[in-house]
């Protein structure tokens, strides 16, 4: 195929088809699972987006509360149980995520942005939550 053939048949793809043909994101080992196993990647890749890089939150076209400095994160079944099930208008992540990425990203969350809390969330815990 000429690169005047190639250009031509990327021309008539819709933008979805487009989306498709370009690389996938590295963030997923398959298209429904995390591949990340620290939790500090799974946070960038799971939570950061609506709850920003640094866990203060955000206000906008939602609220998204912040999970920095947050007490409700003790103890750590409740951060374990939203992170699984989902909370209001936050999906679930444990379909995507294996017992031991929930515990690395729920660790990681309780033990910074400037969280206190230094007992690691384990994989048993988590599996105690499903």
């Amino acid at each position: 195929m000429t690169i005047r053939h190639a250009l031509l048949a990327a021309a008539t793809l819709s933008v979805p088809a487009l989306a498709l043909a370009q690389a996938p994101d590295p963030s997923f080992g398959s298209a429904t699972r995390f591949l990340h196993r620290d939790g500090a990647a799974l946070y960038a890749a799971s939570c950061a987006g609506c709850h920003m890089p640094d866990g203060r939150g955000a206000q906008g076209a939602g609220a998204y509360p912040a999970l920095a400095g947050n007490e409700r994160l003790d103890p750590a079944g409740y951060l374990v149980s939203v992170i699984v099930g989902g909370r209001h208008g936050m999906p679930g992540f444990g379909a995507t995520m294996d017992d031991a990425q929930v515990a690395a990203v729920a660790t990681y969350v309780r033990t910074h942005l400037g969280n206190a809390h230094r007992d690691p969330v384990t994989p048993e815990e988590v599996r105690s939550v499903r």
